[in-house]
């Protein structure tokens, strides 16, 4: 989605596919069990960077290794917590995966920071126990939604191209 001077049916276009699509994308999160915010976290990616086929299979990557941060994080809290307490559990944790995450932005592919970010709030948001189910169940929903925010873009692009 642009914000550049477009004309009125153009505009209508974009608006009227994108929220057919968020439409759509919702009903299949809920046919798949998955709250629908966690389908947003992938259509928020999809716009973070590029917006190009290959941008957002790199976006939607950085998304899944933030969540899989986050499910190794919750069980280092988890580890932590009994030993040194969860005041200072968390933030040894939060620090350790923040350097991680962060130092990933000089990356030459998979440095979408916001991704990852993306990723890692999804994780803490949803409050699931860390397990594959789990990691593959936000997965899903997340390209879900990115494969939306995909053709909420794309599709009227192309549509617009043809007249």
């Amino acid at each position: 989605m642009t914000t550049a001077p477009v004309s009125r049916r153009a505009y209508t276009l974009v608006t009227v596919t994108a929220a057919l699509t968020a439409a759509f994308a919702a009903a299949g999160a809920l046919h798949a069990g998955w709250p629908v915010w966690t389908m947003f976290i992938g259509w928020i990616a999809f716009f973070t960077r590029g917006l190009t086929t290959r941008s957002s299979v790199e976006n939607l990557a950085c998304v899944w290794l933030g969540l899989a941060l986050g499910a190794l994080a919750a069980l280092a809290i988890a580890t932590l917590a009994p030993v040194l307490g969860v005041p200072l559990a968390v933030p040894l944790v939060v620090l350790v995966v923040a350097l991680a995450v962060v130092s990933l932005r000089g990356l030459p592919v998979l440095n979408n920071l916001l991704g990852y970010f993306l990723g890692l709030v999804a994780w803490f948001a949803a409050h699931l126990e860390p397990s594959l189910a789990h990691l593959a169940e936000l997965a899903g929903a997340s390209a879900l939604g990115s494969l939306a925010g995909w053709v909420s873009h794309h599709v009227p692009r192309r549509l617009i191209a043809r007249h």
